[in-house]
């Protein structure tokens, strides 16, 4: 698997994000928590779309809520490999949760947590 992360991989579409609030399901693993939707994507080839987001209301400096986001598409471009879709689309959506930056190897281990929890959670259902 390529440890890539294509702009068609990237979650962009409103009404999907708008789905993902009203919808979607969630799991945490502090400082993140991960939104979920299984849905058709508009792309095709494409199980996962991703994207990320940090509160303006914790972060009041872009530099800051800019930086969290940089490592969090990092460390889930280093770790998607770990996702287990089993033929299903689904669109996901990162929330940083925390008051504090966190450093870039706790951040590693959140994801990998937290992606561990999807999979555990959507192989159950």
């Amino acid at each position: 698997m390529k440890y890539t992360y294509p702009k068609a991989e990237r979650l962009k579409s409103r009404k999907i994000i708008d789905a993902l609030f009203v919808e979607g399901h969630s799991v945490k693993s502090y400082p993140l928590r991960l939104v979920y939707l299984e849905t058709p994507l508009p792309v095709e080839g494409i199980n996962v779309q991703a994207g990320v987001s940090v509160s303006k209301r914790s972060f009041k400096l872009a530099v800051s809520r800019n930086r969290i986001k940089r490592l969090m598409r990092e460390s889930y471009r280093l770790h998607k490999n770990l996702i287990d879709t089993s033929g299903k689309s689904y669109a996901l959506l990162f929330l940083y949760t925390g008051r504090e930056e966190i450093s870039q190897q706790d951040l590693h281990k959140a994801i990998i947590k937290l992606i561990k929890r999807f999979n555990e959670v959507t192989v159950l259902s």
